[in-house]
């Protein structure tokens, strides 16, 4: 028997290039996965998803795919079931964060923003709903910490990802009884590379975050990529509709 929990997975990570989405992508390939990478087709991402392509010798593909076209989770889906026979995780951790004071948000930022972190979650796990029925899979949403905190200047963000846990708690009484399981990540302030492209010195970051939180140094999407395997795993067997902070100890239930 393989040691390794995701043996014979096939798992489809969004927003899988970098950041926390590449970070689990390493995890559940170290695992035993197989895994379909979805980047947004411009050239640093492009670069990104082909150079985790290169490391793992046939285990990973990259998928090109803008979320907010709602063909696209359909045809992530079917590249995917056509390289390896089959889906039995979704990893929805694409999502789109723009700043902007509330009465500055347009229709279109607003519309855009839940395309691509509400809809596209929704129109992936229907499109590969047959095969994670058939192997009693798994998915994981993507929230995030801002639904408990509430932040200024991003209340279409915060919204997308309190509809996010709506979803997983609403989608979890629905498919249960086909053995499906689903559980929602929250992160916490991650130092991703998103953030060092805005604030290349972490000093007033850290300043703003440690103080809320109960361990005093920054998250990096390696200390989120654990709770994902273990959510995707036979050990979470009995665990949906749940969500999983891992955010140093700064919202508590």
């Amino acid at each position: 028997m393989s040691s390794q929990r995701l043996s014979g997975q096939v798992a489809l990570i969004t927003g899988g290039s970098r950041g926390i989405g590449g970070a689990v992508v390493r995890a559940f390939v170290a695992e035993g996965a197989k895994v379909a990478i979805n980047y947004l087709d411009i050239p640093e991402r492009k670069k990104e998803a082909e150079e985790l392509v290169a490391q793992f010798n046939g285990e990973v593909i990259a998928l090109a795919g803008d979320l907010s076209d709602p063909e696209v989770p359909a045809a992530l889906v079917k590249a995917t079931q056509g390289k390896f026979g089959k889906i039995t995780t979704i990893v929805a951790n694409a999502a789109v964060l723009q700043l902007k004071p509330w009465r500055e948000i347009t229709v279109a930022d607003w519309d855009f923003m839940q395309a691509v972190n509400v809809r596209a979650t929704w129109l992936l796990i229907n499109a590969a709903y047959d095969d994670l029925k058939k192997h009693q899979g798994n998915i994981i949403t993507v929230t995030s910490v801002m639904t408990e905190t509430g932040q200024p200047g991003q209340i279409h963000y915060s919204a997308s990802k309190a509809a996010i846990i709506g979803l997983t708690r609403s989608l979890a009484r629905e498919i249960g009884a086909d053995g499906v399981r689903i559980n929602s990540v929250m992160p916490g302030a991650i130092r991703t590379e998103h953030e060092v492209s805005l604030a290349a010195d972490p000093k007033p970051v850290d300043d703003l975050i440690l103080p809320l939180q109960s361990l005093k140094r920054r998250g990096f999407p390696t200390d989120l990529a654990g709770a994902f395997v273990f959510l995707a795993s036979e050990d979470a067997a009995f665990i949906t509709g749940q969500v999983i902070n891992v955010d140093g100890g700064w919202v508590m239930y």
